[in-house]
């Protein structure tokens, strides 16, 4: 089951590593339409916060309580924003993260204060120039590229457990942006070695939505993704939100279109778990 990491996840030992695996022509979409939907994903969040009981427990981050959720997307976004607007050539420090992000809110100004913070990570991004040069994480065309993306995508994945939390419906992911999330997925954090994702015998999972494909080996020493189709143990297939959401465990793979041995699917579920170190 791939999951994010519960809300302590900027300590310094987990520090997310620098980027050093290449991707070529990583994001499928403009940075221009990532912002748009950190901005659109944002609103959703806040509405549902708004609507919710906030000691409610996510069913998608079942340690999470929806304030708990709120107050991590929140943080996050005024995290990011610090890098981009003091182009941090490294990680901001505990203490700095606690700065950026400041006293979390009373309930009553939960949506608010998460307003502000989306807000002010798109007027970061925005302002940014597009030669920012500041530390990132993950393959990605430019520092404010990768931030613009893996935002856009961190909104999106906790929209949707906003949605749950606040017990209505999820709303519908875009068939693009749902793609592009896949890509990240595949060709950054699991194109990234080391990870619990590992098998002694070599295996490949091959992920195709929308007419596109892309594939994972995982081996040893750890996870390998790819852009493209080709020989496979296991084969997942299936519309883009619906591949998006199973991949990062807000649905469920087994109600894909699934071939091939089952024994694959199985070690993505038990072990693929995004971590920031």
């Amino acid at each position: 089951m791939l999951r994010t990491t519960a809300p302590d996840e900027h300590r310094q030992n987990r520090r997310p590593r620098q980027v050093t695996t290449p991707w070529q022509n990583p994001c499928m979409i403009q940075v221009a339409d990532h912002i748009s939907a950190i901005r659109r994903e944002g609103d959703l969040i806040a509405v549902a916060a708004g609507r919710a009981d906030l000691d409610a427990i996510v069913p998608t981050c079942p340690e999470w309580t929806v304030r708990e959720l709120v107050h991590h997307v929140g943080r996050i976004h005024h995290w990011a924003a610090a890098h981009i607007e003091q182009a941090r050539p490294d990680a901001l420090t505990d203490d700095e993260a606690a700065a950026a992000w400041g006293d979390m809110p009373d309930d009553a100004g939960t949506s608010d204060w998460y307003r502000a913070a989306n807000e002010r990570l798109v007027r970061a991004l925005t302002a940014a120039p597009d030669d920012l040069a500041c530390w990132s994480f993950l393959p990605a065309p430019s520092p404010r590229a990768f931030w613009a993306r893996r935002q856009a995508h961190e909104a999106a994945i906790h929209r949707v457990d906003a949605e749950l939390g606040a017990a209505q419906s999820v709303s519908a992911t875009p068939e693009e942006f749902a793609l592009d999330g896949i890509d990240e997925l595949v060709g950054g954090f699991y194109s990234r070695r080391g990870g619990r994702l590992r098998s002694e015998t070599p295996r490949t999972l091959a992920v195709t939505a929308s007419g596109r494909t892309w594939r994972v080996h995982i081996g040893p020493d750890g996870p390998a993704g790819e852009r493209g189709g080709g020989p496979s143990d296991c084969a997942v297939e299936g519309k883009a939100d619906a591949v998006y959401l199973a991949l990062w465990n807000r649905g469920r793979l087994t109600d894909l279109d699934v071939t091939g041995d089952p024994d694959v699917l199985a070690l993505w579920n038990s072990r693929a778990t995004i971590r920031w170190s």
